[in-house]
């Protein structure tokens, strides 16, 4: 038996020697040529300006990349905001490594992920993107029901729910406001669960560029089945279609609404039409109410008339970018342009908040008319922008915005407060009005300061307390109450507008108190919900260094005392050059109370 296998291995070795003989040649190493380029990289998650959504304080990103080289991968390190947090040496490619994986632990704040290639011979390359882990949203606008911003993502903020997406849509990589948009793609779309939305009032407001291949395409559909036509659906007695088409080179924007047995147009004609080839962003908006619809081009009524009001029977499921699946047999299909800003509302809205939101959203400021000599004005709705003049406050730390008494309203956090050049606020006489929802931890805090520096105590933060000139409004606990204290100073001493217990404030009420106090040359006052607390005379101030404007906390000027940043919510900030009498103070929270 032996003897068979030594014959058998001696046939093999002359079969592969007969084989060499006929020309087939040993595998031999082929040279790779000198290694002369640098590594590449690309970051295909998360997006530049990515902003992540969700509810809970630290959240994953989605991580996904690729990194090649011409002769040999060595190694790739992920990084984010400078720390390492993956790296890989070992490669099935030597050449080419794409990845993806998920990162679980991204805090609320703004993050830069940096991906690093080495090859074998040192050379290396890093690639950056930035992305944003936000806070929670909070509805901008009364009646919102519904938002998208497509910042790089399908989530309908309100309710963090992610839309179904139809086919293939992506994103625009511009944008009206936020990091980006979405853009239409062929046979596809998104769609919602819309029964939340069928309202006696329904809202939207949105802006496009708009892209005019196809030459027709829906926009937004709640419409019901239409079982006889399944596949050319047209039912149109219930619920609405807003879309497109064609009109000799323009694009006409319709709005149709089905009242139950019937619909009704409104088509403005000529004056519905917008040029595609201005390659501009465009905002639309339609209303409708109970007895009547409204469509708005840039803010301007385009059609408007009387109907019998909505039937919503069957029209459950909204349509973002097509008229598919429901508005079909006119083939108002996808729609390829961009589309950002999304918003849905449960009520109709006026022209003239349509317009307010154009002019917030686009980075306008809207005309601005203060009353009763306002020199000043912030509403916090979403923005820490001043209205007089459009400037935006230097931010410190990290504040944020909740339901105010209008709107929206600053939300106080751990030493965050705002500031401004407070020059144009000198004056002989000043007054300030604001709301406030009391948070009474930390149990003081400043709350509006304009003092000096305190130069005797340079380079000490935590001493800061000239109250010489300027004035400083603030709070402190008075046996659980909270009492409301301002201090003026008059050149060379300060004076003391003090109500004691009747400047003294329930935090435990929960509830918006309206504060005011006025400062005349000879006299300040002290107001809370109208009523006046503490009055007195002084010198008249002296605005002598007192040049910067705090908003919400004592810091950077007033700290000795620990007067540090509020907590609290504070809306409807308005500063004026005069005095205000008791009666105009009272008639402003009439105002907001009715």
């Amino acid at each position: 038996m032996n003897s068979i296998k030594q014959f058998l291995l001696f046939v093999i070795a002359a079969m592969l020697v007969v084989a060499c003989d006929q020309g087939i040649d040993p595998i031999s190493p082929l040279d790779p040529g000198p290694d002369e380029a640098e590594p590449q990289v690309s970051i295909q998650a998360p997006t530049a300006g990515y902003e992540i959504k969700v509810p809970e304080p630290v959240s994953p990103v989605l991580i996904q990349f690729e990194a090649s080289d011409d002769i040999e991968l060595g190694t790739v390190v992920v990084s984010l905001n400078g720390n390492q947090i993956a790296s890989f040496n070992e490669f099935k490619d030597y050449r080419r490594f794409v990845h993806e994986f998920t990162y679980d632990s991204v805090p609320t704040g703004s993050h830069e992920l940096t991906i690093t290639a080495t090859d074998l011979k040192g050379k290396s390359t890093s690639e950056s993107v930035s992305f944003d882990k936000v806070p929670p949203y909070v509805p901008v606008y009364d009646g919102e029901i519904f938002y998208m911003p497509f910042d790089g993502d399908y989530m309908e903020l309100n309710s963090f729910q992610a839309v179904t997406e139809v086919g293939s849509p992506g994103f625009a990589g511009e944008s009206v406001e936020g990091g980006n948009a979405y853009a239409g793609a062929t046979d596809s779309y998104l769609t919602f669960p819309a029964e939340a939305f069928q309202n006696t009032e329904f809202s939207a407001v949105l802006w496009m560029k708009i892209n005019a291949v196809p030459d027709r395409a829906g926009i937004l559909v709640m419409s019901p089945q239409d079982a006889a036509n399944p596949d050319a659906q047209n039912n149109r007695n219930a619920g609405f279609r807003f879309f497109r088409e064609n009109a000799a080179g323009m694009q006409r924007f319709k709005l149709n609404v089905g009242t139950g047995d019937a619909e009704v147009w409104f088509d403005g004609g000529a004056i519905a039409d917008v040029d595609p080839a201005a390659n501009e962003w465009v905002h639309l908006a339609f209303t409708i109410a109970a007895n009547q619809a409204t469509v708005y081009i840039n803010g301007q009524v385009v059609s408007q008339g009387e109907f019998a009001g909505i039937d919503w029977t069957g029209a459950d499921l909204l349509s973002i970018m097509s008229g598919a699946p429901r508005f079909t047999g006119w083939d108002h299909l996808s729609d390829l342009s961009y589309m950002d800003e999304l918003r849905l509302f449960n009520r109709t809205l006026s022209q003239e908040e349509i317009q307010g939101i154009i002019q917030t959203e686009s980075g306008e400021i809207p005309q601005w008319e203060g009353q009763y000599g306002e020199i000043f004005y912030m509403p916090f709705d979403g923005n820490y922008t001043e209205q007089a003049t459009g400037e935006d406050a230097t931010v410190v730390g990290s504040p944020g915005f909740e339901d105010g008494i209008s709107g929206q309203a600053y939300a106080g956090a751990d030493g965050a407060y705002l500031t401004f050049p407070g020059g144009r606020l000198q004056n002989d006489a000043i007054s300030a009005t604001f709301w406030m929802s009391i948070n009474a931890e930390p149990n003081r805090a400043g709350i509006l300061v304009m003092s000096p520096e305190d130069t005797e105590n340079a380079g000490y933060p935590d001493i800061q307390n000239n109250r010489t000139k300027g004035f400083r409004f603030f709070r402190e606990d008075a046996s659980g109450m909270q009492r409301f204290k301002l201090n003026v100073g008059t050149g060379e001493s300060d004076t003391w507008f003090d109500g004691a217990a009747n400047a003294d404030v329930d935090p435990a009420a929960n509830t918006w108190v309206h504060f005011a106090f006025t400062i005349s040359e000879g006299q300040a006052a002290v107001y809370i919900d109208g009523e006046e607390v503490s009055t007195g005379d002084h010198a008249g101030i002296d605005w002598t260094g007192a040049d910067l404007l705090t908003i919400m906390s004592g810091a950077p000027r007033f700290t000795e005392w620990d007067h540090y940043s509020d907590l609290s919510l504070l809306d409807e900030l308005r500063i004026y050059d005069r005095v205000l009498t008791q009666e105009e103070i009272q008639t402003m929270i009439d105002d907001i109370n009715q």
